[in-house]
């Protein structure tokens, strides 16, 4: 008869040879990740040396771009409010939302590290076992009374997966980017409730301002409804001009009220930032005094901002993911090699388990080749286009993030161009009302003139309040949309 294949030298051979291709072909399953490509630095527009100012009041100066600005420290103490710093550094213990955040980290790594022990270490279970039985002769066609026993067992069994196809290598490295996203996530959460609170806190301010400038309008339109209601007393003036000026006032109270509810739902939203229930506890009432407009505004290259904002570095993060996954559905077509080993002994009696004579061994190694599973090419195909969806919402994260730099830019620009004019509109208001005052001394102007000239230097000052506390926020939105501070916030 003639000997098995591997019984034979030229089928050890052939054997040897067959392990040694599928390994060589397993080691070269899964493809090792390659990162996106770096764009280019022409994709942004750089803005002009300066951001040019227009008076030396606090809002109106001029603002440097720094191409070696600190972006690790938090941004936002760039805006110089003691009470914002605070009420940040509490919202950033306090929130739920980073809460949450933390712990899905917190699951990513121990998952991460229990898969690492899984994959890079053997298994060993022990087992210990007892068990009653009783023969009985006659089920075998035999005579004789039946034997009735005890079985006792007590065994070490170790298993373990060889990573010949490099799956469990990739599975690690889809854990290990999971966790990265996780981390990214958490930084970005914590840079997305600083720039909240922070814008949240500059609309307090320009509400604020311009709740103080509509009071003094509403006195002003009273005063001009009562001059006009004694003007038509005295037949000096029509009905239709009180009833025009009562409108107005009314329109401006109105307004008023709509202004203090977005104030009291503005603190509520800054309350629930802060992780705090809406009324419970005060509140810092910013205005805008309390701030300080940055001198200086990062300037970024696209190949930076790739590295610098969390949410490009989290999107990577899930390019990896699916990179490392598709090389896991890879090594499912390759073979997979399971060592096993067990060690115990079984006797009759407890006092005779651990014997000489009742040792039992046993070792195993068994290889798998999938030969048709049609479910497999599928699988890889699948994480194949996984891996592309996720390259292309990549690259829409980036071009996302240009975009929001870009706008940026062009607001820092546009917001010092709109606040010079104001400005200058605000500085000819009160030369006009100054003027109109005189002119009432001498008697050459009504008070009906004055008041008119009042009402436009006022409404003037409120516009004014509304372009310094968009010139604050959008510096502010530039220092997040260059991701500065998230470094710090991991």
């Amino acid at each position: 008869m003639t000997p098995p294949l591997l019984h034979t030298l030229p089928g050890r051979r052939s054997a040897l040879a067959l392990l040694l291709t599928a390994l060589l072909a397993g080691c070269a399953a899964g493809p090792d990740y390659q990162p996106p490509a770096v764009l280019a630095d022409s994709a942004l527009p750089q803005p002009a040396i300066t951001v040019p100012g227009s008076t030396s009041s606090a809002f109106g100066a001029a603002q440097a771009w720094r191409a070696d600005m600190d972006l690790e420290a938090p941004w936002w103490q760039q805006l110089g409010s003691p009470g914002l710093d605070t009420l940040i550094d509490q919202a950033l213990r306090a929130s739920p939302t980073l809460a949450a955040a933390q712990a899905q980290l917190r699951q990513a790594e121990e998952l991460q590290a229990a898969q690492e022990g899984t994959n890079q270490w053997p298994r060993a279970d022990l087992g210990a076992g007892s068990a009653r039985q009783h023969i009985s002769p006659s089920a075998q066609g035999l005579s004789g009374d039946g034997r009735t026993f005890s079985l006792h067992s007590a065994s070490v069994n170790v298993q373990y997966q060889l990573d010949l196809s490099g799956g469990n290598r990739q599975a690690l490295q889809a854990l290990a980017a999971r966790t990265d996203y996780r981390r990214y996530q958490l930084a970005g959460a914590r840079l997305d409730l600083a720039a909240r609170i922070a814008s949240t806190a500059i609309t307090q301010a320009r509400i604020a301002a311009q709740a103080e400038a509509l009071e003094a309008i509403t006195h002003n339109q009273a005063a001009q409804t009562a001059l006009a209601q004694e003007r038509l007393r005295l037949g000096q003036a029509m009905p239709a001009d009180v009833q025009a000026l009562q409108a107005a006032l009314e329109q401006t109270r109105a307004s008023a009220l709509l202004l203090r509810k977005q104030a009291q739902q503005n603190a509520h939203l800054l309350a629930v930032l802060a992780g705090r229930a809406p009324g419970a506890g005060p509140l810092p009432a910013f205005s805008l005094e309390d701030f300080t407009l940055p001198a200086e505004l990062p300037r970024v290259l696209p190949s930076e901002l790739v590295r610098q904002r969390p949410d490009i570095q989290a999107a990577e993060a899930l390019v990896r993911v699916a990179s490392a996954e598709h090389g896991v559905a890879v090594a499912r077509l390759y073979p997979q090699v399971r060592l096993s080993a067990s060690l115990g002994s079984q006797a009759l009696t407890t006092g005779a388990l651990f014997g000489g004579g009742s040792a039992v061994w046993g070792l195993l190694a068994q290889l798998t080749q999938p030969l048709f599973d049609p479910a497999l090419p599928a699988q890889q195909r699948a994480a194949l286009a996984a891996l592309d969806a996720a390259a292309a919402q990549y690259q829409a994260v980036v071009l996302d993030a240009l975009r929001s730099v870009t706008d940026a830019l062009r607001a820092a620009e546009a917001d010092a161009q709109v606040l010079a004019t104001l400005e200058r509109a605000d500085t000819a208001a009160q030369a006009s009302l100054q003027s109109t005052q005189h002119q009432l001394k001498l008697g050459a102007a009504s008070d009906l003139q004055w008041l008119v000239a009042q009402q436009q230097a006022l409404q003037l000052r409120s516009s004014l309040a509304a372009a310094q506390a968009q010139r604050l926020a959008d510096s502010a939105a530039l220092f997040q949309a260059v991701g500065a501070g998230w470094r710090g916030a991991m």
